[in-house]
């Protein structure tokens, strides 16, 4: 993965540094791996570049996205409302560092970014390859998905189930009562219909629960 993210830097940021792109590499890494994430971790990168891989060819800026995908989940606080707008902040600081010159670049890279806090619908369509991208884990079979949904809870553990939940909910409900759940007809295809049966059966056992 090194020698892929060095290549893209160099390619997107700057040709003429690659020790300053193994660095910044390596730094993700350690974000990645703190030992405090069981979801935001490297095999989520790891999984989003598979999914960005298969449609890269349909992206207006493929190259924008993927540095998108490495950086925005660089920064993962439990319950912190600001992860994305420090991702991106750490993006500008490592690019500005590295003698990024191209301000329109930086600023489309960080609203990438910014997307994926799922607050707003993506208007544009790498915004929308981006999201569809980052959710893309929904449409897994219901095992894996389940999975996912164990890391995550674990990342709140000083959270109790009554607090934890009802929010969850909320988050569930908001993303079933989409037109649909992905915004692109390429994750639509793949895997809107199991997205969606994936979210009403965890409503359904959560509200089995009691928390909806």
């Amino acid at each position: 993965m090194k020698i892929r993210f060095a290549a893209l830097w160099m390619r997107r940021v700057n040709a003429d540094k690659p020790a300053v792109a193994e660095a910044i590499h390596d730094r993700l890494i350690d974000f990645y791996n703190q030992s405090h994430r069981h979801y935001h971790t490297l095999e989520h990168i790891r999984h989003c570049l598979r999914e960005f891989d298969r449609a890269a060819t349909l992206m207006d800026d493929p190259g924008a996205v993927e540095m998108a995908i490495w950086f925005h989940d660089a920064i993962y606080e439990p319950g912190a409302k600001d992860n994305e707008q420090r991702s991106a902040e750490l993006f500008q600081k490592c690019s500005n560092a590295s003698g990024c010159t191209n301000a329109i670049l930086q600023q489309h890279i960080h609203d990438l970014i910014m997307i994926t806090t799922h607050r707003e619908p993506p208007s544009q369509r790498d915004e929308q390859f981006i999201v569809d991208i980052d959710l893309s884990s929904f449409g897994l079979p219901w095992d894996q998905f389940e999975s996912d949904g164990r890391r995550i809870r674990a990342e709140c553990a000083d959270m109790s189930d009554d607090e934890y939940y009802p929010g969850h909910v909320r988050f569930l409900q908001a993303l079933r009562e989409r037109p649909t759940f992905f915004f692109t007809a390429f994750f639509q295809k793949r895997y809107e219909r199991t997205a969606r049966e994936n979210i009403e059966r965890l409503i359904m056992d959560l509200r089995m629960r009691g928390y909806y």
